[in-house]
């Protein structure tokens, strides 16, 4: 599959596992001079669950015996080592799901997230399950930033310590970073919510692009806990990304969709924005490159190299 965005002159070469080593693009469109190159590789994962240890070994089961942490953490290191400028983020729910959250409430998890070096994440609708008051309680244990820009945190213990947005630098690139959290309702019991309030997030996508943009950023990234996709008009990553013009990549979660590789869709002006998500339980671990021009910081090309974590 090759999608071209004739503004940024963009191609898509699949990767992953089971295509290491096929060429889909004659190899000159990536290998672009180092000396006239800037290389950003995205590292992320959504819906872990609490799945700190591999999945269960089960006869039949296609998911036996992968993820954990400390096979996710080496998967890591091995590319930090081999790789200059690298992004490790999260798009929610890293709680709920196996005994650890039942017993400890969140503290191996954000252990865990800390010992591997994520560097920034987002909040899912699972996050909430113990309440405001305990995810507060959990942050203690990690010193990287959570970004939320459709929830009001102003009247809860949350606040002003869940930012809107983020900008990180890489190399000679400032990626701008907003999160956004799905609606809660159904979803979230009102005693765990809070006073939290929810806000609409394509006005607030919207805004925070224009606003990241302002601060200098040359990449957008949204995480976000929408979910990928559902039938009717309930906002989704893929509404999201043909409302909202300016985001370079969404990297979502909530509905486990594995995608096979990044999912692009036209947004208002007629470019491409990215959707990615790996699944769930950190089987997955994703990895998306992406080069730019060093004169321009302009985004030249991208590829998807995400594996399983055996």
């Amino acid at each position: 599959m090759i999608e071209f965005d004739k503004s940024r002159r963009l191609f898509l070469k699949r990767g992953g596992l089971a295509l290491a080593g096929m060429s889909l693009l004659p190899s000159g469109l990536w290998a672009l001079p180092a000396a006239e190159v800037v290389q950003l590789t995205i590292l992320h994962t959504n819906d872990t669950h609490s799945r700190l240890d591999p999945y269960p070994a089960a006869k039949g089961d296609r998911y036996s015996g992968m993820g954990g942490v400390a096979r996710r953490k080496q998967l890591i290191d091995n590319i930090r080592s081999e790789t200059e400028h690298v992004l490790l983020v999260d798009a929610g729910d890293i709680f709920q799901g196996t005994p650890y959250f039942n017993f400890f409430k969140g503290e191996p998890e954000m252990k865990a997230m800390q010992a591997m070096g994520y560097e920034v994440a987002t909040m899912g609708n699972h996050d909430f399950d113990e309440g405001v008051e305990n995810f507060a309680q959990q942050l203690q244990h990690v010193k990287f930033p959570f970004v939320v820009a459709n929830y009001d945190f102003s009247n809860t213990v949350l606040a002003n310590r869940i930012a809107p947005n983020i900008l990180i630098k890489k190399g000679p690139l400032q990626i701008g970073i907003f999160g956004l959290g799905i609606d809660p309702d159904g979803l979230i019991p009102a005693k765990l919510f809070g006073k939290i309030r929810y806000l609409d997030p394509v006005l607030i996508a919207r805004n925070q692009v224009a606003s990241l943009r302002a601060q200098g950023a040359d990449f957008i990234l949204c995480l976000s806990h929408l979910g990928y996709q559902y039938n009717g008009s309930r906002i989704s990553d893929r509404l999201l990304a043909a409302q909202v013009s300016g985001i370079d990549l969404i990297v979502g979660g909530h509905t486990h969709s594995f995608l096979e590789q990044p999912v692009g869709v036209q947004n208002p002006e007629g470019e491409k924005t990215l959707i990615a998500q790996v699944g769930h339980s950190g089987i997955r671990l994703g990895r998306i490159d992406f080069r730019f021009e060093k004169s321009s910081k302009r985004r030249r090309s991208f590829r998807d190299k995400s594996t399983f974590v055996r």
